[in-house]
C-alpha cells in the first residue's frame, strides 16, 4: 500500500470532523439548472440551486469565492458569513478543500468585472475528496497519468473535456443522420467462431461453457450483411473491435468502428452520401467544415474532393504493371530491382495484398493531406468485395484519406456466393504462405448468400481516428477515456 502524502493526512482527518457535523457523502442533492444554463440566468433570479466539484477556492474573512465546475460549465459562487450563517461559515473555511463537492442555493447576480455569480443563502456538502488536484500535467509522466486517470484529466482539462463531449455529441449525430436515411441499428455478436470481415490479426478466447475457441470480433461485416440477407434494407452497428497488432499513435488493439449497408446501393451511392455525412457532422461539432490537423488545413466542404486511381497511381510508383503480378517472390524482387524497398524492409510481408498494401502506405497514403477518394483497388486486397465487370482483378471500392491517415473504406459488396468461396480459398493460401491476418473460410457466411442477397454497398470507419482528425490530436488515447495501460509495476 502507498504511503499518503502529507495533504492526503489532512484532508482524511477533515473528514473525520466532517463526519461529526453531517453526512459527507450525502444520498443526494436537487439541482435547478446545470452551471452551463446557469451562466444564462438573468440578474436577481432566486431560488436557484446549482452543484459541482470546487476546482478554485479563495478564502477571506468574512466573504470567500468558490467556483465549482461540471462537464460542461462552471460558476462562480459568493459566500458571505451573515447570509449562511457563522457555523456553515466556519465549516467551510476549516474543512472545506478544492476538489470537493459542494451544493448551494442562492440569487444570480453579476460582478463588477462582468462574472455571472451565485450568492449563497445556503449550502450543503455533497462529498470529500481525500486526494488534491494536481496544478497542471507537463512531461511524459504526467501524460502516462493523464491516460491511467482519465477522470483527473477530464476535472483538469479543458481540452479533454472538449474531445469527449464532442464524441458523445458524434454519437448522437450519427444516430439521427443514420436514422432519418432509413438505417436501423443492430448489434451482433462479439464472441466470432470465425475470423472474417477484415485483414487482420484476432484476438482469441475460450468459450468454457461450449467448450471450443472464439475470436473476439475484427470487424462486423460478415453479420451486418447477413441482415441484409435477412430482409434489413439499411443496417448499421456501432461496434468494438479486436485486432491483436501493433501499437502505435493511431492504432489500438481495442478501438470501436462504425459500419453501415445499404442494399441496391453501389459504391458511388456511398461516396456521395459518406461526404455529406462528414460535411454535416463537421458542421454539428466544429461550426464549419474546415479543420487544423498537425499543421495542415484541410477542407472538407468542398463539392468535389480530390480523386485518386489506386490501381494507376500504383503502377506508376511500380514502374511495372503490377496485377499482372501472381507470386509474392517475384513481386518483392520487382520492388528491390526498382530501388522502391529493400528485401530486408519487405521481410515482415508474405502475401500479395501485404506488399501492396505496404508500398500504398508508405509511397502514397502518407503524403495526401487534402481529403481525398482513392478507387479502383487491386481484388487481391479485399476478398468480401465486388469484382469490377470489366476486369475481375479490379474492385470497386474507395477509401477518404486525409491528413495522411484512412478515414473511412467502402465498396460494393460481393454477393456471388462462387466467386466468395473462391477468394476465401486464396485467403488460405495467403494463410499457408505466412500471412497470419488473412480470413477464415466461413461456411455459415457462404450458406446466407447462398439464401441470395440483393446487391449491396457497405462502409466502415475507426470513430477513434476521425475523432483524432477533428481535434487535432497527436495520439489515438487523447481520444479514447480509458485507454487499455500495462501496470505500472510492469516496464
Amino acid at each position: 500500500m502507498r504511503e499518503l502524502t502529507e495533504q492526503e493526512i489532512v484532508r482524511r482527518e477533515k473528514l473525520d470532523s466532517i463526519s461529526e457535523f453531517c453526512n459527507p457523502y450525502p444520498e443526494k442533492f436537487k439541482k435547478t439548472h446545470t452551471l452551463k444554463d446557469a451562466q444564462n440566468l438573468s440578474d436577481g433570479e432566486t431560488n436557484i440551486s446549482l452543484a459541482g466539484r470546487i476546482v478554485f477556492m479563495r478564502k477571506m474573512g468574512k466573504l470567500s469565492f468558490i467556483k465549482i465546475r461540471d462537464l460542461e460549465g462552471a460558476m462562480q459562487l459568493e459566500l458571505k458569513i451573515d447570509l449562511v450563517g457563522e457555523e456553515k461559515y466556519d465549516f467551510f473555511k476549516k474543512l472545506i478543500d478544492t476538489g470537493d463537492f459542494i451544493g448551494a442555493t442562492g440569487e444570480i447576480f453579476t460582478t463588477q468585472t462582468g462574472e455571472k455569480t451565485l450568492r449563497v443563502h445556503s449550502f450543503e456538502f455533497l462529498g470529500k475528496a481525500l486526494r488534491p488536484l494536481p496544478e497542471k500535467f507537463h512531461g511524459l509522466q504526467d501524460t502516462e497519468i493523464k491516460y491511467r486517470q482519465r477522470y483527473v484529466d477530464l476535472i483538469t482539462n479543458e481540452e479533454s473535456r472538449r474531445i469527449f463531449i464532442g464524441r458523445s455529441k458524434f454519437y448522437s449525430f450519427l444516430h439521427k443522420y443514420l436514422g432519418e436515411n432509413g438505417f436501423l441499428q443492430v448489434e451482433t455478436p462479439i464472441l466470432q467462431t470465425a475470423v472474417s470481415g477484415a485483414s487482420a490479426k484476432p484476438f482469441f478466447t475460450h468459450h468454457n461453457a461450449l467448450d471450443m475457441d472464439c475470436n473476439l470480433r475484427i470487424a462486423p461485416e460478415i453479420y451486418l450483411k447477413e441482415c441484409i440477407a435477412g430482409g434489413f434494407d439499411k443496417v448499421y452497428e456501432i461496434s468494438k473491435c479486436f485486432r491483436n497488432e501493433g501499437m502505435d499513435t493511431e492504432h489500438l488493439q481495442e478501438f470501436t468502428q462504425v459500419e453501415w449497408y445499404a442494399s441496391y446501393w453501389n459504391y458511388e451511392d456511398n461516396m456521395k452520401f459518406y461526404t455529406n455525412f462528414i460535411k454535416e457532422l463537421l458542421k454539428e461539432l466544429t461550426g464549419g467544415t474546415t479543420i487544423e490537423y498537425q499543421g495542415n488545413t484541410l477542407d472538407f466542404g468542398k463539392e468535389e474532393w480530390n480523386k485518386i486511381n489506386y490501381c494507376e497511381e500504383m503502377n506508376k510508383v511500380f514502374g511495372f504493371d503490377f496485377l499482372n503480378i501472381e507470386e509474392p517472390d517475384e513481386l518483392k524482387q520487382k520492388i528491390v530491382e526498382k530501388g522502391l524497398f529493400t528485401l530486408t524492409e519487405l521481410e515482415d510481408y508474405h502475401s500479395l495484398s501485404q506488399i501492396i498494401d505496404f508500398v500504398y502506405k508508405n509511397k502514397i497514403r502518407k503524403n495526401i493531406i487534402e481529403p481525398t477518394i482513392i478507387y479502383n483497388y487491386p481484388a487481391v486486397l479485399i476478398p468480401l468485395a465486388r469484382r469490377n465487370d470489366k476486369d475481375s482483378k479490379r474492385i470497386d471500392v474507395f477509401q477518404v484519406i486525409a491528413g495522411g491517415t484512412e478515414l473511412c473504406k467502402a465498396y460494393s459488396e460481393l454477393v456471388n456466393p462462387k466467386t466468395q468461396r473462391e477468394t476465401f480459398e486464396e485467403q488460405l493460401k495467403a494463410k499457408s504462405q505466412g500471412d497470419d491476418e488473412t480470413m477464415d473460410l466461413d461456411e455459415n457466411f457462404l450458406l446466407a448468400m447462398e439464401q441470395g442477397m440483393p446487391p449491396i454497398s457497405g462502409l466502415g470507419f475507426g470513430i477513434d481516428r476521425l475523432m483524432m482528425l477533428i481535434y487535432n490530436t497527436d495520439s489515438i488515447r487523447d481520444v479514447v477515456l480509458f485507454p487499455l495501460m500495462k501496470p505500472e509495476n510492469n516496464n
